[in-house]
């Protein structure tokens, strides 16, 4: 919890906030974080108990300050925080947090703000605090976010050794508070080659530029020979990392440079100056105290905005507000082109509109030659539901991810959460999976990211989830003592067995080949829920011959916690089963097989090589590879969201035709094919 939260939480009354900009009373995200924050948002005249609201130095800010100057009234600055949004405002994409200033506005240092009084007064020594800061800088930096994230990670910088002049969009508040002009710029770019007379320099857009929103200071007539514009939309961690020197006037730039380890080139006056981690050019004397950057990043991004969490509706933590913009960003960066999907049943179609089409509608082709023609004629790309695709398609794979729903797929219940993956699909160990490629990755996660896989796995444990979340009955209390296995049945003619077994391949030989291999141990098989309902295959009629016991219906979750270990083809449940540190013995190749937590039974795949803890395994299943979707506020989301969804079962239920439906198909179990 943040400190700005807890002083909303603890204010008892609001305060009335005047304003006399229509922004105010038309943005509603910029509404309810104010109002959460304490303050009433009103109409007409205030009075000297009253605030009243302006936005920064905005055009329309001069109507609050006169009426402020005329009432005595106090001012209440309000400006977007470091971490905004994917689109830039002007695109009317609402802002995650806000700088709610009582003195004035960070980048105007004509005034003390409330960031500076925190950055010159607060101990900032607090070592939770600290730990916090250094943990969020990781993340933000792992998850490649900014203020403005309309950017592909993936797309490469420039050749290292540059030098980086960060251009700013002309008439902006922070360059005119500066006293910083056209010229002021043109002065910042002669200096940046003077200074270093052999190197590459690189003028870099701003966003709302790139998109022609506004124009910057600097024209084409500034470049020459070694001077070039780089108006690619690079994450800017990427682009930081190959310079050699950093130039800003005022730009958010230099905040992120200094804590990517620069000492930015500054010839402005902005909040980050003065303290010991710039090179400033325009020196401000009062500020005289020495910050470290975990320091800075404390007062900047914790202790000085307002966070909003909108699956919630309430103020949250930086590290929440983190974690909802990576969402974001993610939809945003895998959507923005659009999509043609084909082998999409139509029930599955308006889930999948909800989840990929929110930046362009999607478009559904089930003939995948078509489907290619139409994703290259109309600029999108092609998915396609992973059973339904050829090994020759030129198209991503869509199959559901591993915290699914609460009811089975079968059943036509629509997920919450889906898994893309370009290079072929974590089922098929035949092949690469991008699951593969994060599972690989992981061993060089951040300390920060694992601490989250652990979190996150500690709620899944403690919220008593599966991928399914059926309500079932509870473990039998007179089953035998001894050493109990658990063996999960699957359904026969699931892709997983498909392509992940060899001479292993139905319930009947894993149950058989389990009670040889475990003469006096407690059997214990359950079931697949889907061939329990009576739609789809995996049967065993005489189970109970091998078997000490047969689960009906019984919940995945407390049969687990009930056993010893666990032996599987390639069912989920082996996963769920490694969380909860049981033993897990493979007789098939599933995605969780050859890294080092599991007893395998077949012969290795040679591309696993690397040995994984729990976490780094947990955090490249869990959160790298899917995509959730929260169906409350229809925005993509963490995890954490979809856990807290499903352990207080607030998601909306099945409509009487989906129940209608299902039942239907279910009497019709023989011709699974027409719907799957």
């Amino acid at each position: 919890m943040t400190l700005s939260k807890e002083k909303a939480l603890t204010r008892k009354t609001s305060r009335r906030l005047f304003v006399y900009n229509s922004g105010f009373l038309i943005q509603k995200r910029t509404r309810r974080i104010l109002t959460l924050s304490g303050y009433d948002i009103s109409l007409g005249k205030a009075s000297s108990n009253d605030l009243i609201g302006v936005w920064g130095q905005s055009p329309n800010s001069w109507r609050g300050e006169a009426i402020a100057n005329c009432t005595s009234t106090s001012i209440l600055c309000v400006e977007d925080a470091f971490l905004r949004s994917v689109l830039p405002g002007r695109s009317s994409e609402p802002p995650l947090g806000l700088h709610l200033d009582t003195r004035g506005v960070h980048f105007d240092p004509s005034k003390i703000s409330d960031l500076e009084m925190i950055l010159q007064e607060s101990s900032l020594d607090d070592s939770a605090l600290l730990g916090r800061a250094q943990s969020c800088a990781e993340s933000i930096k792992h998850a490649h976010l900014s203020k403005y994230n309309a950017f592909d990670p993936d797309t490469p910088a420039p050749d290292a050794g540059y030098v980086l002049v960060i251009d700013q969009t002309a008439g902006d508040a922070s360059v005119t508070a500066s006293r910083a002009d056209r010229n002021t710029f043109l002065k910042m770019l002669l200096i940046a080659h003077e200074e270093h007379p052999s190197a590459r320099i690189l003028i870099k857009t701003h966003p709302e530029t790139a998109a022609g929103y506004r124009d910057g200071h600097y024209q084409n007539s500034d470049v020459s020979d070694n001077v070039a514009f780089i108006s690619d939309q690079i994450s800017p961690h990427r682009l930081l990392d190959g310079a050699i020197a950093v130039y800003t006037v005022s730009s958010q730039y230099g905040f992120e440079a200094i804590m990517a380890g620069h000492t930015p080139i500054v010839f402005g006056q902005p909040f980050y100056v003065g303290w010991g981690l710039t090179d400033d050019r325009m020196p401000l004397k009062r500020r005289q105290r020495n910050l470290t950057r975990a320091q800075l990043f404390a007062g900047a991004m914790i202790l000085y905005p307002v966070w909003y969490d909108p699956y919630h509706d309430e103020l949250c933590s930086l590290e929440t507000a983190v974690q909802t913009l990576e969402a974001h960003a993610r939809a945003w960066r895998d959507d923005r082109h659009g999509w043609v999907a084909s082998g999409m049943r139509l029930w599955k179609r308006a889930p999948l509109q909800k989840i990929f089409g929110q930046h362009r509608k999607m478009i559904f082709e089930d003939d995948p030659d078509k489907a290619d023609a139409l994703a290259t004629k109309t600029g999108r790309s092609h998915m396609v539901w992973a059973g339904k695709a050829t090994r020759h398609e030129n198209a991503l794979r869509v199959e559901d991810g591993f915290l699914r729903s609460r009811g089975l797929g079968a059943n036509l219940i629509a997920p919450l959460s889906l898994v893309l993956d370009d290079l072929g699909i974590y089922y098929d160990p035949n092949g690469p999976s991008r699951l593969e490629s994060y599972i690989e990755a992981s061993v060089k996660l951040p300390n920060t990211a694992l601490f989250r896989a652990e979190r996150l796995v500690k709620q899944i444990m403690s919220a008593g989830l599966s991928k399914y979340n059926l309500t079932a009955k509870s473990f039998p209390n007179n089953i035998p003592k001894g050493r109990r296995i658990l063996v999960p049945g699957q359904v026969e003619d699931d892709a997983s067995i498909q392509f992940g077994t060899t001479d292993i391949t139905t319930n009947l030989k894993l149950l058989q080949v389990c009670r040889v291999a475990n003469p006096t141990a407690v059997i214990i098989f359950k079931p697949h829920p889907d061939v329990e309902a009576g739609l789809r295959t995996g049967a065993v009629p005489d189970a109970a011959d091998i078997a000490d016991v047969v689960l009906t219906k019984t919940s995945p979750i407390a049969a687990l916690d009930a056993v010893d270990a666990v032996w599987t083809m390639t069912s989920t449940i082996g996963f769920e089963a490694l969380l909860r540190g049981k033993n897990v013995t493979c007789l098939g190749i599933p995605f969780y097989a050859g890294w080092g937590l599991t007893d395998d039974h077949t012969a290795p795949i040679p591309r696993r090589t690397v040995i994984l803890t729990l976490a780094q395994l947990a955090h490249a299943v869990l959160i790298d590879y899917p995509r959730y979707y929260d169906p409350i506020s229809g925005l993509p989301c963490p995890a954490e969201v979809i856990v807290k969804r499903l352990q207080s079962d607030i998601i909306p239920h099945p409509s009487l035709e989906n129940k209608l439906l299902s039942k239907i198909q279910g009497m019709y179990a023989s011709y699974a094919h027409l719907w799957r």
